[in-house]
Parts: C-alpha cells; sequence; structure tokens
C-alpha cells in the first residue's frame, strides 16, 4: 500500500529506566543516542517486555561493529551474531533490559564497517497479528507489508523514523533467544501523531509530532 502525506507515524520511543546516567552512558557508546530518549521510572516488570529494538543496517561487519559496542558497554548476548536464511544478525540485552537486534540482508561484506543505521524497528510482540494490525490501521498508520496472522509492518514516517513492526509474542520471544513469561511494564513509551492511546496488549503511546526534547523529567540524548 503506498504511503500518503495524512499516514500517522512514530515520532519518538521514549525507554523508562532505573539508571538515567548509566542508560545516557550506554546508549551513547552503543551508537544510538540521537535515536531514542530515556526516563527515569521504578515501574515493576518481569521477564519478556514483549518488544524489540532492531537496527537494521548495511553488512556484517557494521553488525559486529554495533554489537561488539553494545557488549563493550555493558550489554548482554542473547544471540551471537551469525548467518541465517534472511541474512546476519545478533541480539544483545542492554544493561536496562531493553533488547537490541542488529541486523543485515547482506550475507557478505562489500566494504568496510561503518557506523550507519539504516533503518530502526519497533518490532511488538503481541497475541493477535491481524487485530492489532486492524488497530493501528484505525488509528492513522499504513500498512507496508503483511504476511497473515504471522507479521506486519508499517510505512514509516521518514528516513529517520522508527518503523513499527508486529510479530507473535512467542515468536518474538524465540527469535530472540528469552522465553515468553513476562509481566508488569513494558518499559516504552511511542511518541506518536496517532496518539495518545494503549493498544491491545498494553503498549503506551503518546501524542508527539517531532522528535522534540524531552520534558525535565526526561533525557533526550544528545
Amino acid at each position: 500500500m503506498a504511503t500518503t502525506e495524512s499516514s500517522a507515524s512514530i515520532a519518538s520511543v521514549t525507554l523508562e529506566v532505573a539508571d538515567l546516567e548509566a542508560a545516557h552512558r550506554f546508549y551513547t557508546a552503543f551508537g544510538v543516542g540521537t535515536r531514542i530518549r530515556l526516563l527515569a521510572s521504578e515501574a515493576h516488570t518481569t521477564g519478556f517486555r514483549g518488544y524489540t529494538l532492531a537496527l537494521t543496517v548495511s553488512r556484517p561487519a557494521t553488525v559486529d561493529g554495533f554489537l561488539g559496542a553494545a557488549v563493550d558497554a555493558g550489554a548482554t548476548v542473547l544471540k551471537p551474531a551469525g548467518k541465517s536464511l534472511w541474512g546476519y544478525g545478533g541480539v544483545v540485552q542492554a544493561p536496562d533490559g531493553t533488547i537490541w537486534k542488529v541486523a543485515t540482508s547482506a550475507k557478505k561484506d562489500t566494504g568496510p564497517a561503518a557506523r550507519e543505521i539504516d533503518e530502526i524497528v519497533l518490532l511488538l510482540g503481541v497475541e493477535d497479528v491481524k487485530a492489532s494490525k486492524q488497530f493501528y490501521v484505525g488509528r492513522g498508520l499504513t500498512v507496508a507489508r503483511s504476511f497473515g496472522g504471522k507479521y506486519a509492518e508499517f510505512v514509516s514516517g521518514g528516513s529517520d523514523a522508527v518503523k513499527l513492526a508486529l510479530y507473535k509474542r512467542r515468536g518474538l520471544a524465540r527469535d530472540l533467544g528469552v522465553a515468553t513469561d513476562g509481566s508488569g511494564s513494558h518499559r516504552i513509551v511511542v511518541g506518536s501523531t496517532a496518539g495518545p492511546f494503549t493498544d491491545p496488549d498494553g503498549f503506551a503511546w503518546e501524542a508527539a509530532t517531532t522528535l522534540t526534547p524531552a520534558p525535565s523529567t526526561a533525557c533526550a540524548l544528545p
């Protein structure tokens, strides 16, 4: 489906963290400091939070560079980088608990590693992909592609915007190498031109029109 001027999109992603300064240091070292916001929060959460943030990059060497930077800054490896049918990638968990996937569709390097992100995807693990897809369509998001009740992806708002995608919760946990069980806060707030609302799986969305500096209670990474 073609994108339109009126399509809603994600303008910001805010991670709720217990230690703002530590999270600030980690995400700056990881290389995504300009793409997310941080908010101090002690909200209770256990196990899988039901989502992952994924970086799409150009080549395997760049995947290794981002994953190496994350581990050096304190991340835990959940799935070591390696080849698969779809390309090359790996999964790490940040010290604040957020799970990050770094991947490329390329299986061989065609040049040196570059600290450049082609795209950030917010992948939500949902109970019913079809129902959640219709919910977001009703909020103004435009479907880019969909595979029945297994996966759905929406049009992003531009080259620097975060893309939304939906995957079955159990399948997403398996792909990330974690147990599917989890409860409490998701520890993420999505800023969107479609907000505010809470989706069928409990993810919180707030009204936003652009990736503006965070309010005094939040930390927008420089």
